[in-house]
């Protein structure tokens, strides 16, 4: 049924169990996961003066914290059976909701599979949801983990 599934992951625990469950989806329809991180665009362009020094760490930092996150789902995927074809992703300069959209379009993925942090109450109406936004988004079904 599955393919090409598409695994939104921000390193934390709610995405560490969406990537179990993406994972043991994949392995049963045989398809290729992509796992996904998106480095949300710098928060301080166009605030004052540009400084290159804070830019330069923030992309590290957001790129080392991706690489993390991509080896805890490619050890999870090596772990237990089958072996799993995993594509790493890093989208930089978009937004995540924009990033997992593109990135679904890209790959020509059958199923997002993303973690919700499971905010309630003002939280989430401040915050929003981004699992909310890439359902209401989304031309392929989106299996949201909490």
């Amino acid at each position: 049924m599955f393919k090409r599934i598409l695994l939104a992951t921000d390193g934390s625990a709610a995405s560490d169990h969406a990537a179990t469950l993406a994972i043991s989806l994949a392995r049963t329809h045989g398809a290729t996961l992509t796992a996904l991180y998106v480095v949300d665009p710098y928060p301080y362009l166009g605030i004052g003066e540009a400084n290159p020094m804070g830019f330069n760490a923030y992309m590290e930092a957001a790129r080392g914290h991706g690489a993390e996150a991509h080896a805890r789902v490619a050890q999870m995927a090596a772990e237990g059976g089958a072996s799993v074809p995993l594509v790493t992703r890093l989208v930089e300069d978009v937004s995540v909701i924009e990033g997992v959209l593109e990135t679904a379009r890209d790959t020509q993925a059958d199923l997002i599979v993303i973690g919700s942090h499971g905010r309630t109450g003002i939280a989430r109406v401040v915050l929003g949801s981004v699992a909310a936004k890439v359902v209401a988004q989304s031309p392929v079904p989106v299996l949201v983990t909490r």
